[in-house]
């Protein structure tokens, strides 16, 4: 039987044009160096403002929604929360616990 360990999960809401995700990945892989990142970039989003962020064949925006996943012990995200709330808006950031499987 595989053993778990709890971790917390952490989404960041994005778009290309806030200019921010080499700044995050840059603190999340070299300054935090936190157990695992991933990136998606949407096709259509939108968040508060309203504001319609897509891309189309006709118009290839530059404005798409991205959105960072990650994870690591409660412990760590905690400390990597703080840093990124001072420079994520707020409203930007979900997070949730949830359990990996860390071998036999």
């Amino acid at each position: 039987m595989s053993q778990k360990s709890e971790i917390t999960m952490v989404r960041i809401y994005l778009t290309e044009g806030e200019h921010q995700f080499e700044k995050l990945m840059a603190i999340l892989h070299d300054e935090e160096k936190v157990r695992g990142v991933t990136a998606f970039r949407g096709i259509a989003g939108f968040g508060r403002s309203g504001k319609m962020h897509s891309s189309s064949l006709i118009d290839l925006s530059l404005d798409l929604p991205l959105v960072l996943e990650f994870f690591d012990s409660p412990e760590k995200v905690e400390r990597v929360l703080a840093h990124l709330n001072t420079l994520i808006k707020p409203g930007h950031i979900i997070s949730w616990p949830a359990q990996v499987n860390s071998g036999e």
